[in-house]
């Protein structure tokens, strides 16, 4: 026999139901969200997709990226299983790194109103460069050293001198073998 949905939860759509549907395009309705219980707290929420996917919108080719979504909530929490399928709605979506944290932390702002939050995208390199992106709401001059906190809260998780998902610090040399040759590759 199916649990009873709690009356104050109605309003969540996807959570409980077996749906195999992802939506084609990000769309704030796929967002949902439920009342913060403990809206007078301040703490941090983090969510991470290390299996995020989009398309280049000139060529189609593939963009494969990690997904850090952390936010201090107000009076609402962002459902876990309906940010799953927003993010995965970018699975076919044309559209530039830059973009793509910018409007999910644009949609995050407006479908919960956080006090703060930071989206963070990590993308796999394509052509030998790769891209790192964060946004900011509220947008502040603060930035550096949030970033420095977000690093050394990465550094004492995974326990090495590495920034984010194993990605050294600017200006950190890597230590790797030879350079692999790129001749016929572009």
């Amino acid at each position: 026999m199916p649990a009873k949905k709690n009356a104050k939860y109605k309003s969540l759509t996807l959570l409980g139901r077996p749906t195999v549907q992802h939506p084609k395009s990000p769309t704030l309705k796929t967002l949902e969200t439920f009342p913060n219980r403990y809206a007078s707290r301040r703490f941090w929420i983090r969510f991470e997709c290390p299996d995020f996917t989009s398309v280049c919108p000139i060529t189609g080719q593939p963009d494969f990226a990690h997904i850090t979504i952390e936010y201090i909530p107000n009076a609402l929490c962002i459902e876990t299983k309906s940010l799953k399928f927003y993010l995965a709605s970018y699975r076919n979506t044309g559209s530039f790194n830059e973009e793509i944290v910018n409007r999910i932390l644009d949609d995050v702002v407006t479908v919960c109103q956080p006090r703060r939050a930071i989206v963070y995208g990590e993308f796999a390199a394509r052509g030998g460069i790769s891209i790192s992106v964060d946004a900011r709401y509220p947008d502040d001059a603060d930035h550096e050293s949030n970033r420095d906190l977000i690093r050394a809260r990465s550094e004492k998780e995974n326990g090495s001198s590495h920034g984010p998902r194993g990605v050294r610090a600017r200006g950190e040399l890597r230590k790797r073998g030879k350079p692999r040759s790129t001749a016929g590759k572009y």
